[in-house]
């Protein structure tokens, strides 16, 4: 994948730490993400990707490091220093949050339907027609059979749920995305559908990314840029090819010669 330029970062994390009492969570995490770019970050279990991204969407406050973020009007804002209400209009605007777990993501007691349209409602959308236009124009970029509009998510198959998962945070039209395994425990053939269409949609869209994964061939799929963390701390960073083809931490060795077929 080329690489994406941009003049200015839309987000900034500098020097992002967390301790959970005497736990280290993560530590001095530092970097740029520009618009249009995909980021992957990789480790092991306990290796602080998941407090990463819980700091970058402001779910958990950081024990030290800011994250700034672009707005639209192009200032440039530091999310600790914004008010509640803020944070959760640019939570259901700006940004998507794609969960492991569609569950998590998705409302499973209200029709797909109502889960994407939702999005919508909270930006100022009223008028029936065009939410539900809007909807099943989604569910169709999503690969879901618009015929399912009105059918509850329970009754999705996982890889259904995790596309309708996206529908719901893409409506919006969000610049950043956060995603956090999103294809952990999904089989192989559902697993490259979902690569296939989440390449396809964040290089149309010029998405920036954030994606945390401990699967190496993801990573690779997915991302421009690569980091690679261990027990809190980022021991690797670079171009995707370039950090799996030539890994220089013995470390990121370990993770890539793992995945090689013997």
């Amino acid at each position: 994948m080329t690489h994406p330029t941009e003049q200015e970062p839309l987000l900034i994390a500098d020097g992002l730490t967390k301790w959970y009492g005497r736990q280290l969570g993560c530590r001095d995490v530092s970097f740029d993400l520009y618009e249009g770019e995909v980021m992957a970050v990789v480790g092991e279990s306990g290796s602080g990707k998941t407090t990463l991204l819980n700091l970058l969407s402001a779910q958990i406050a950081a024990s030290a490091g800011r994250v700034l973020y672009r707005m639209r009007d192009g200032v440039t804002r530091d999310l600790a220093a914004l008010g509640e209400a803020e944070r959760r209009l640019l939570a259901r605007t700006d940004w998507g949050f794609v969960h492991q777990d569609p569950a998590m993501g998705l409302r499973m007691g209200v029709s797909a339907g109502a889960n994407v349209g939702e999005r919508l409602m909270a930006v100022g959308w009223r008028h029936y027609g065009r939410i539900r236009g809007s909807a099943t124009n989604w569910l169709h970029r999503v690969e879901i059979d618009p015929a399912r509009i009105d059918d509850m998510p329970v009754t999705y198959s996982g890889g259904m749920r995790q596309r309708l998962q996206i529908a719901r945070n893409l409506v919006t039209q969000p610049r950043l995305i956060l995603m956090d395994e999103p294809t952990g425990g999904l089989d192989v053939s559902v697993q490259a559908r979902l690569l296939d269409l989440l390449r396809g949609l964040s290089s149309e869209l010029k998405l920036a990314v954030v994606l945390v994964t401990h699967d190496l061939a993801v990573a690779r799929l997915l991302s421009h840029r690569i980091m690679v963390m261990k027990e809190g701390e980022v021991i690797e960073t670079g171009l995707t090819d370039q950090v799996l083809d030539d890994p220089q931490e013995p470390y990121t060795q370990l993770l890539v010669a793992s995945v090689l077929p013997a």
